[in-house]
């Protein structure tokens, strides 16, 4: 029996820091990240090149969590650093599952991951390794959705796969309105018009002028990312109009 072929060469996978602290919010789940690295193996094994954009919600959210108490850059910046832990527990289990493994930060910290190159992420991706990106962008205020696009675009990826705790698009909160609606797909205009949120307005526009597709779905069952893979129609799309 032929086996089905994946839909997409090159994804960038945006995982975010809160994603990774299951039921508790903080701190890091290694049953959910062994569950997320077991279906990115998956992904791999059907020869996929996966790059990998991972938040650092659960440990420090810059302007969130330093409000007005810090200085924007230094808070943004400790924010930066946060994703690098994340980056390291998902190679970590990445490694102990058999997969070659590269970590690259926009922040040179030598010891720890080599820094950003694009040219050498594309090569590790075309010879099967998986390229988890950290520090974001390397600048203060640009999130990491900003740089999962980024990412996207610069090693051009066919598409953006968003996995989030919301399993897609809807339009209003859904936690705070019974009655939104949810999409199965989406417009990048529409999103911006409607200031739905999905990603900043950042993420949205630089997505938009490079036309890479968004696929928005939870990560509460780490198996969508394979079955979105596969084609399967699972959370929302976000791409141009008609």
């Amino acid at each position: 029996m032929k086996m089905p072929e994946p839909q997409y060469r090159r994804v960038l996978l945006k995982v975010s820091g809160e994603a990774l602290a299951g039921a508790a919010n903080r701190g890091l789940d290694f049953d959910v990240i062994g569950e997320v690295c077991e279906v990115i193996k998956k992904c791999s094994d059907a020869g996929v090149q996966v790059g990998v954009v991972v938040g650092g919600g659960n440990f420090w959210r810059g302007l969130k969590d330093g409000g007005d108490r810090m200085e924007r850059t230094r808070a943004d910046h400790m924010g930066m650093l946060a994703t690098v832990i994340n980056c390291l527990a998902l190679a970590d289990m990445l490694e102990q599952k058999g997969i070659d493994v590269r970590v690259q930060t926009a922040i040179e910290m030598r010891s720890v991951a080599e820094p950003y190159i694009r040219s050498k992420a594309i090569r590790h991706m075309e010879k099967g390794r998986v390229v988890i990106f950290g520090c974001g962008t390397g600048n203060p205020y640009f999130s990491t959705d900003t740089a999962a696009v980024l990412r996207a675009a610069e090693i051009d990826a066919d598409v953006i796969l968003l996995a989030k705790n919301i399993d897609g698009v809807y339009s209003a909160d859904p936690r705070k309105d019974p009655g939104a609606i949810k999409y199965d797909s989406i417009t990048y205009d529409d999103i911006l018009s409607q200031h739905l949120e999905v990603m900043d307005s950042t993420a949205t526009s630089l997505s938009m002028d490079n036309k890479i597709p968004v696929i928005l779905f939870a990560l509460k069952d780490p198996e969508n990312i394979y079955r979105v893979i596969m084609g399967e129609k699972i959370g929302t799309i976000v791409k141009e109009g008609k």
